[in-house]
């Protein structure tokens, strides 16, 4: 009987420590999710384009088109002019295309790219991007784009009424571009990496630090502020250091999150965090409510009244104030789910709770940082 006891006891205790290990790694994040190495990024791409096929939707000042479409048929055996292409190009549209060329991507492989118009073209419906060079800030060629423009859209129209879907003007050309030229990273060369937090945050640093030391069992990850953790490369991944990148991108970490309220002033949108907390205060809001009536009254001149009299329109303006009854109401409680049902037995909107919200900070009895858009 004293066994069995003891074996439940331990399964108790073992069940408990598995629970509290859940609840602590429930709110849990993964690396990869809140960081990333540095070196391992985008490297943007730019280039000028013509697109052509047009159905009539094309750039009509003709500014941005004139001189490189001449050109280009030049380059083609097809000697014109800039000035003889005038009110022949209804449909080419002068383009911005753009990529995003990511690290480490070998000649031969496909990106998207997105073309914007640059002049006064209508719509990029059915128009096909012809051969653009693709270049990055150092001036290089990375990239070649042609292909068929998606626009996910319309734009239909006649006899003095239009329908568009969406932005006609911008579109897609899914792999549309194909690498000419590799951005070089030598990953397994490195003896340090440094990983870059998403949302600076100082104690997330060094919690980052402390996992990574636990999960390669000895000190390598210093925080070195709040949004850099350098990592010394350990031996045994001398020449696999992405074996060591993939490895620390999937470790756990317990985010800490600042208590914070955002608040957009234009759009009424509010956004409280988690850990906002308050102190016990008492507050009333009301406001006051006028409406203004204007009535127009036809007035008639009087009988025998002088040739000039005329009937007149005289307004009548009605003017009504009202004040809303604004109750006392005692806010108690620390939290934040507290702090709202206090504020909807008010009866408040999104755009009272700004003003209300602001009002308790400057109390001081909000404990968070107020972030106004």
């Amino acid at each position: 009987m004293k066994g069995k006891r003891i074996v439940n006891f331990v399964f108790i205790v073992f069940l408990l420590l598995t629970l509290h290990a859940l609840r602590i790694t429930a709110f849990a994040e993964r690396i990869k999710d809140i960081a990333t190495f540095s070196g391992i990024r985008e490297n943007e791409l730019i280039g000028y384009g013509l697109v052509v096929g047009l159905n009539g939707t094309g750039d009509k000042d003709g500014t941005y088109i004139f001189q490189p479409f001449a050109n280009m048929l030049t380059r083609m055996g097809i000697s014109v002019n800039a000035a003889d292409i005038k009110g022949k190009t209804k449909n080419i549209a002068a383009v911005i295309v753009t990529a995003k060329l990511p690290t480490m991507v070998k000649p031969g492989s496909k990106v998207d790219v997105h073309v914007s118009s640059i002049g006064d073209a209508k719509s990029l419906q059915g128009g096909t991007l012809l051969m653009t060079p693709l270049k990055g800030p150092d001036g290089n060629v990375y990239a070649v784009a042609q292909g068929p423009v998606s626009i996910g859209g319309f734009l239909a129209g006649g006899a003095g009424a239009q329908a568009i879907k969406n932005h006609p003007n911008t579109g897609l050309v899914p792999n549309g571009a194909i690498v000419e030229k590799e951005v070089p990273v030598q990953l397994n060369d490195k003896n340090r990496l440094d990983l870059l937090l998403t949302v600076p945050d100082i104690t997330t640093a060094k919690k980052t630090a402390d996992r990574i030391n636990m999960g390669l069992g000895g000190v390598f990850a210093k925080a070195e502020g709040p949004s850099v953790v350098s990592i010394k490369v350990p031996d045994a991944y001398a020449n696999r250091v992405v074996d060591l990148m993939s490895k620390i991108e999937l470790m756990n970490v317990d985010v800490d999150v600042p208590a914070r309220v955002v608040i957009n002033e234009r759009t009424g949108t509010i956004v409280i965090g988690d850990n906002v907390t308050i102190s016990p205060i008492t507050l009333a809001h009301g406001g006051l409510a006028i409406e203004i009536k204007v009535e127009y009254e036809v007035v008639q001149p009087p009988p025998f009244a002088p040739p000039a009299a005329e009937t007149v329109i005289v307004p009548k303006v009605e003017m009504k104030a009202e004040e809303k009854k604004a109750p006392l109401v005692e806010v108690k409680g620390t939290t934040i789910g507290e702090l709202v049902k206090a504020l909807n037995v008010l009866g408040v909107t999104p755009k009272d709770l700004v003003a209300i919200l602001q009002a308790i900070k400057t109390s001081g009895s909000l404990k968070a940082e107020l972030v106004i858009m």
